[in-house]
């Protein structure tokens, strides 16, 4: 299965539209599909809010480490919404407002592509 649009075009070196992020302090500019530079702006502002959460909580400790340990908890934190959202199921109380499995899995595909993503970028910013 493909990544949500907007995520699948984060690194695509197409000319596509840009979008500036500003994470933990760095600004990244990013690419993006024609119409989702907003939802990549929220993703970002996202992800920052926990990378700034999490560095306020261990301190600066590098930002290929922060990121990861932010994916890690995005992760950590998705995992349980899908076994919440599993239980939902097998109790037969999944309700219009949780997700399909179908649209679970693509959410754990995606933040695992995202997860991908942030480690390359951290790596990269390290070598900077």
């Amino acid at each position: 299965m493909r990544p949500s649009p907007a995520c699948a075009a984060l690194w695509s070196l197409e000319r596509v539209p840009r979008v500036a992020l500003d994470i933990n302090g760095r600004r990244i500019e990013v690419a993006c599909d024609p119409g989702q530079e907003a939802h990549v702006e929220r993703l970002g502002a996202f992800v920052d809010r926990r990378v700034r959460t999490l560095a306020e909580s261990v301190g600066q400790v590098g930002e290929h480490r922060l990121l990861v340990m932010a994916c890690l908890l995005l992760a950590d934190d998705l995992e349980e919404r899908e076994k919440a959202l599993q239980g939902e199921s097998a109790q037969g109380g999944a309700g219009s407002e949780t997700l399909s499995g179908i649209e679970a899995e693509q959410a754990v595909r995606t933040l695992e592509t995202v997860a991908d993503r942030l480690e390359r970028l951290a790596a990269r910013l390290e070598a900077t």
